[in-house]
């Protein structure tokens, strides 16, 4: 049995993935962490989200937290995730994560970390979406340098980022097919008399509202014809089994930076 510790049991992806957690047989709950102050501190992980009491109290200290599992599953914010990533390293405990909103920095960061433990880091834990990056790689290869690219993005009122983490790995992931540099060619906003499209720019559009999970059309624009991939998450428990499904995975990998191409055997 793989003994799993979850981060932020407050949050509506904690609670998912701890129930991903009890209903993979393979997987076992060991530890669960929520921030200092949190209501939750020092409750049963079970009672939050609807299961009998199993006996793993809700800590505040990462290292009481993870000190039983051998992998942790992390959905938090930039900053914590690394301060996890710092804490999982020192024990020695592989790591899951799925936190958006890396900073180039935050990345490197995360690299030399992988030298001396195992990570998956991916920013949308779904099967399908992971498909729809080989997917877009393809088409962007196929369709080649006359259609235009366009990536729409949609998610809840409350998302902090944007971007989308997958919005933005969607355009990597095209440009790169194309050898061309995002840096260069990413246009993140368009406003006012913004001239005619320049040749080769990828858009990336972020919509916000309501409660919407996670909605990604990519676009390819040619002469004639329109051609488009479209992933709609309606549940947040698709990322959860993701994840759960990740960290079984990697249990036994060497050290090193994995995503979920990786997992699936997609790459």
């Amino acid at each position: 049995m793989i003994k799993v510790a979850v981060t932020g049991l407050g949050g509506r992806m904690g609670r998912n993935i701890v129930k991903a957690v009890y209903e993979n047989p393979l997987t076992e709950l060991v530890g669960a962490l929520e921030k200092a102050g949190s209501e939750y501190i020092g409750k049963d992980a079970a009672l939050i989200v609807g299961g009998d009491c199993v006996g793993v109290t809700i800590k505040d200290s990462a290292a009481e937290a993870f000190i039983a599992a051998d992998v942790i599953i992390d959905f938090s914010a930039t900053e914590p995730s690394m301060e996890f990533l710092k804490q999982a390293a020192e024990l020695g405990k592989a790591i899951v994560i799925g936190t958006t909103g890396f900073s180039p920095h935050h990345k490197e960061i995360i690299k030399d970390y992988a030298k001396t433990t195992r990570i998956v880091l991916a920013p949308n834990m779904s099967i399908g979406v992971n498909l729809l990056f080989k997917l877009v790689a393809d088409a962007a290869r196929a369709l080649g340098d006359d259609y235009d690219i366009e990536i729409v993005e949609s998610h809840h009122k409350h998302k902090v980022d944007a971007p989308s983490g997958t919005g933005l790995r969607l355009a990597e992931v095209a440009a790169h097919a194309l050898g061309r540099d995002l840096e260069k060619v990413g246009v993140f906003e368009r406003n006012g008399i913004i001239g005619e499209r320049k040749k080769g720019e990828i858009g990336v559009q972020s919509l916000r509202g309501g409660d919407i999970v996670g909605d990604h059309t990519v676009m390819f624009a040619g002469a004639g014809e329109r051609i488009e991939l479209i992933h709609r998450a309606h549940s947040r428990s698709t990322f959860a089994s993701g994840a759960v499904r990740a960290a079984v995975w990697l249990v036994d990998k060497p050290e090193g930076l994995y995503d979920m191409q990786d997992v699936l055997g997609l790459n």
